[in-house]
């Protein structure tokens, strides 16, 4: 993800990286980007939206350096305890804070999707599927995890299952299922570049946003009107 986000902003207009973190470092400025490592992250330049997809462990130090500059945040590091959960609510009370389970536009939209069919077909059963390579860790997935969090604020309750296999870069199903009928909402990426790509898309439009939560379908909303 990172060398997908450090190419892809290179190639977009108002975009600038002003520095790549990363837990071991060779060169110390790769393509004109200074590189630093985990254990300096204090010390980076400014910047306006801090972009992590690091680990559960990295995470603490990503969210209070955004904090402590006033900075915004956009996370799609997955395997977050509650604590960190609750520390980044906390956090956004000062500052603006978009976490995200998955960065694809489509699995977005798949959340509005999951949370009106839950809504409209009351009693039904809702099962989440999800299928990526063999070197995924965590199961279920976080972008199940929170499909499933969509079904419940519709008011279904969620199953899961998880498959690894190959080299499957992510795919979800949401079956709702009843007597006689199933319906089925899926989302199946092929490219690990639209990832990258939602997050510097969210990076741009967090940008300048009031502290607070913010949700990646309600930073797109204006855009599908």
């Amino acid at each position: 993800m990172g060398q997908a986000l450090l190419r892809l902003c290179a190639e977009q207009e108002g975009c600038q990286v002003v520095a790549a973190v990363a837990t071991r470092v060779g060169q110390r400025v790769v393509d004109g980007v200074p590189w630093f490592t985990a254990a300096e992250l204090g010390g980076v330049p400014d910047f306006d939206v801090a972009v992590d997809f690091s680990t559960a462990s990295a995470f603490d130090a990503v969210l209070e350096l955004c904090r402590t500059r006033g900075r915004a945040l956009v996370s799609g590091t997955t395997g977050l305890s509650e604590a960190q959960h609750e520390t980044m609510q906390t956090a956004a009370t000062a500052i603006p804070v978009l976490w995200a389970s998955n960065f694809s536009l489509g699995v977005a939209l798949l959340h509005e999707l999951v949370e009106r069919a839950a809504r409209v077909l009351p009693g039904w059963d809702c099962d989440i599927v999800e299928t990526h390579h063999v070197h995924k860790q965590d199961a279920p997935s976080g972008t199940a995890l929170t499909l499933g969090d969509a079904a419940g604020e519709g008011g279904a309750q969620a199953r899961y299952a998880s498959i690894r296999a190959g080299d499957v870069v992510g795919e979800h199903s949401v079956l709702f299922t009843t007597a006689g009928e199933r319906i089925e909402l899926a989302h199946r990426a092929t490219n690990r570049d639209i990832f990258a790509s939602g997050a510097l898309h969210a990076a741009r439009l967090l940008a300048g946003r009031p502290p607070g939560m913010h949700r990646l379908r309600d930073l797109l909303q204006p855009h599908r009107a």
